[in-house]
């Protein structure tokens, strides 16, 4: 059913009032038509007692820079460590999740986002017997166990995937990987369809045999994925661009129940893949995210029923004319949490109709059908291109920058005030020229002592830990 715009005028109201993680606005204007909440304060760059953990200390080893107190271990190194059958850790980590492991273990499923054929690699994601979906394909996911006593196990979840940028973990204890990738059997050398979501299980090695990508999710050029675990439905964001790519949601067939193994069992078109139609106020659809200028920007959604899912002649986000859908700019990172979806999009330029930033996070509200804007970046900002992102049991968010320059790990409190947590030192440039590999695959252990993040470049797993308390909330 259609939300009128009656109840999204007084949906709005509400939504408006409530907490927003708010950035910095600078000198951007107000979305036209849009219910807003108060004018956020100013980002405020100095330090305080208060906020975030302190000023960050230069790392002699020349690794990760973290504030006084705070420590890291490197569990993973690709071409350096190595997984249990002998093979080296592959290259390019992104997107994780952290699970309960046996005996007190974290168990993480990381992405290795490895594009095109396996020679274009020095430590693809091997080939692991049962595992394989294209033996042509270069990426995939590994299994890392991460024990009490310092030891660390590596094995392959899934392998002969492409491009597996971030996912979502499931609330039954999975992973859901995401090929960012469109290629089709004999496209750059791949000998089966990408494009798709595959699920992997860091508890049952028999589960993850002879991978089938769930093509009920559609395929595209996929980045994140998260389940609402009250209602069932999917949420997956695109990054793609010519056109911008859409978020997703995925409803699943009636008297359908989620649980293991049950996504690969489904029928390539069951359910129902949609788009969104967002709207201000006053009913205008809002073209593109971009358009949200002000902190507490608040849409409406409807949505609107993908034709073909599988996009055999025609890439999904093209199947819609101008003015039936609302795209955004390279949909990024995205996580389940306060009931709802957060999900980013890293930047807006020239392309995007609205107005330039350097990163927005929204939030889905699926019970008011709301979209609200709660992170804003400007252009000035000193983060930009936020990609990753996790709730933080600490309250707030905390963001993997993937942008120019300097790369941080850094928080945004309820109040919208941003704080640094770790910065990189690795440089994989010139000293005239130098280059920050981004930050990936941020998320807490179960317990909330320690932070797993990567270096995408070459592929560094970090645990980092220290005195994590909470952060300061509005009043």
């Amino acid at each position: 059913m259609p939300l009128t715009r009656r109840e999204f005028s007084r949906q709005s109201a509400l939504t408006g009032a409530g907490v927003a993680l708010t950035g910095a606005v600078g000198a951007l204007s107000t979305a036209p038509g849009a219910l807003a909440a108060d004018e956020p304060a100013a980002r405020d760059h100095t330090e305080s007692p208060r906020l975030g953990y302190g000023p960050l200390i230069t790392d002699p080893e020349g690794l990760l820079s973290l504030p006084e107190g705070f420590s890291y271990r490197v569990l993973t190194h690709a071409g350096e460590t190595r997984l249990e059958s002998g093979e080296f850790t592959p290259s390019s980590h992104d997107g994780t999740a952290a699970f309960p492991g046996p005996r007190g273990a974290t168990l993480l499923v990381v992405n290795h986002e490895l594009r095109g054929t396996r020679d274009r690699w020095d430590h693809p994601v091997p080939l692991t017997e049962g595992l394989v979906y294209d033996p042509a394909a270069s990426g995939g996911c590994t299994v890392v166990e991460s024990r009490p006593d310092g030891r660390v196990a590596q094995w392959v979840g899934v392998a002969g995937t492409s491009t597996n940028c971030a996912g979502g973990s499931t609330p039954w204890g999975t992973w859901i990987t995401c090929e960012e990738n469109e290629d089709l059997a004999g496209q750059n050398g791949m000998t089966k369809d990408h494009g798709y979501a595959f699920e992997v299980d860091p508890y049952d090695r028999r589960a993850n045999r002879d991978p089938k990508p769930i093509k009920a999710f559609g395929r595209y050029p996929h980045e994140a994925v998260v389940i609402d675990p009250a209602r069932g439905h999917a949420y997956l964001t695109e990054d793609a661009n010519t056109p911008h790519g859409l978020l997703y949601r995925w409803v699943p067939p009636r008297g359908f129940r989620h649980g293991r193994g049950r996504l690969r069992a489904l029928a390539d078109d069951a359910g129902q893949l949609q788009a969104p139609r967002c709207f201000d106020a006053g009913g205008r659809l809002i073209d593109d995210l971009s358009r949200a200028t002000r902190i507490g920007t608040v849409y409406g959604v409807d949505w609107v029923d993908v034709p073909d899912r599988d996009a055999r002649t025609t890439p999904v986000r093209r199947q819609f004319a101008d003015g039936e859908i609302t795209r955004g700019r390279k949909l990024e990172g995205m996580w389940w949490g306060d009931g709802g979806a957060y999900f980013v999009s890293s930047y807006a330029r020239a392309d995007s109709p609205g107005g330039a930033h350097n990163g927005q996070v929204w939030f889905y509200n699926p019970r008011r059908r709301t979209l609200t804007l709660k992170v804003l970046l400007g252009v000035a900002d000193g983060y930009d291109g936020p990609d990753n992102i996790t709730v933080s049991p600490y309250g707030g968010l905390v963001i993997a920058e993937d942008g120019d320059g300097a790369q941080h790990l850094f928080g945004a409190t309820d109040q919208g005030r941003t704080y640094p947590i770790a910065r990189s030192e690795l440089n994989n440039g010139s000293e005239e020229a130098p280059e920050y590999s981004e930050f990936a695959g941020v998320c807490f252990s179960p317990d909330g002592r320690t932070l797993f993040a990567h270096m995408q470049s070459p592929g560094i797993m970090f645990a980092i830990t220290g005195p994590w308390r909470r952060q300061p909330h509005r009043h």
